[in-house]
């Protein structure tokens, strides 16, 4: 632990930051460096492990005590000889739930955090319960969508306990009965002496029970295939990758199981005018000569609407000019992106007689001072063909 950063600078805090402050601290930068936001990149996981075992520490008064008195030395009392153990529960999920919690609307709670470490504990099941399986659904978006938020409705495919049989898939009038062959327990012990295996029961299937009579509607197996439709709630700032789990709105659990999840990929379609860059947004504006040349004011497009550009005179093709603050908000609120706008001077597609005429006195009147880009080119073209024939007399 001696080659560690001092907690409290891995925060960005002061030393007599008070609780409050430290858990702000936390939940931001554990937002910014969360694996789900960066997944694939390795520095960030890393710093998310160093932001969570800081306020592991820090968030509770006597380890902070010990901290701030022995150092890292003292932690080894608290975290023992191994250091901080990061494959138990260290994320301080609490600590952020409340941020996301309704970030995706559906006042029922139909959405989760961004950022759920896996399903919450439960009890024991019930015999013969089983667990629907989670589901992914990709998701194209606009780019405006991706900037602005939006929300979306979508229909998907899920199986879910049957309405008739209410997931017994039994018929009406009838139950499922007690497997004779387990007893209920949905298992058997085959073998003897010392080598006993337990297995699931080959009659029931591990499920405790039997059904005799079959519903109609789900053929006895108490769950049934249809549509359901979600109103998503798209935050701004999502780009492409980014997944969010939406808590139970996978495929239905059977017989007291637990509803698989939703997984929500985000694609964002390319746009005719902004390409994305992280949250920074980037577009090429074309401008006539003359205004490149003399100089002026150009209209570029902005997620706040159009801002006027000041052109010096001289201005050169492929320019770039940054507007702070214009381009995407960050999909986890710590900041906005800026508009990156690039210069291309447009050469006149068609050209009026009197235009013609202007621009072949203009030509008559240049010198090649007035391009000294042109200049360079030309001196260094010259200098490759005089050794080129240096070299061809030289032989």
């Amino acid at each position: 632990m001696a080659d560690k950063q001092d907690y409290y600078e891995t925060l960005g805090v002061k030393r007599e930051a008070t609780p409050d402050e430290i858990k702000k601290a936390y939940r931001k930068m554990a937002m910014k460096y969360h694996p789900d936001h960066n997944q694939g990149n390795k520095e960030s996981e890393e710093k998310f492990k160093q932001v969570s075992e800081a306020y592991e520490v820090l968030s509770d008064d006597k380890k902070r005590s010990i901290y701030d008195k022995y150092g890292f030395e003292g932690m080894k009392s608290q975290f023992g000889p191994g250091g901080f153990d990061f494959n138990r529960d260290f994320t301080h999920a609490e600590d952020l739930s409340d941020i996301f919690n309704n970030l995706f609307g559906g006042g029922g709670g139909i959405f989760e955090t961004l950022f759920g470490g896996g399903r919450g504990r439960r009890s024991s099941p019930p015999p013969g319960a089983q667990d629907g399986q989670d589901l992914r659904y990709d998701m194209e978006i606009d780019l405006e969508e991706a900037i602005f938020g939006a929300s979306k409705e979508i229909s998907i495919p899920t199986t879910h306990d049957c309405k008739t049989c209410k997931g017994s898939g039994a018929a009406e009038g009838t139950k499922r009965e007690t497997c004779k062959q387990c007893n209920g327990s949905g298992t058997v012990v085959s073998g003897g002496g010392f080598f006993m295996m337990q297995q699931p029961c080959p009659v029931c299937r591990g499920e405790g029970s039997v059904v005799r009579t079959p519903c109609k509607s789900c053929a006895g197996s108490g769950r049934v295939k249809e549509k359901t439709r979600i109103l998503l709630r798209i935050p701004k700032g999502v780009d492409t990758g980014l997944r969010v789990r939406v808590a139970g709105r996978g495929e239905g659990g059977l017989r007291g199981g637990r509803d698989g999840d939703l997984y929500v990929v985000f694609h964002v379609r390319q746009h005719g005018i902004f390409e994305r860059n992280g949250d920074d947004l980037e577009c090429v504006v074309p401008v006539a000569p003359d205004v490149a040349a003399l100089g002026g004011e150009v209209e570029v497009p902005t997620v706040d609407g159009f801002a006027k550009l000041k052109l010096a005179p001289g201005t050169p093709n492929g320019k770039s000019f940054r507007l702070r603050g214009k381009g995407c908000q960050s999909a986890n609120g710590t900041g906005t992106g800026d508009l990156v706008v690039r210069i291309s001077i447009e050469v006149p597609a068609r050209m009026n007689a009197r235009q013609k005429k202007a621009l072949e006195e203009f030509a008559a009147a240049s010198e090649m001072s007035s391009y000294p880009e042109a200049r360079k080119f030309r001196d260094r073209a010259d200098a490759f063909l005089a050794k080129r024939d240096s070299l061809k007399s030289a032989k």
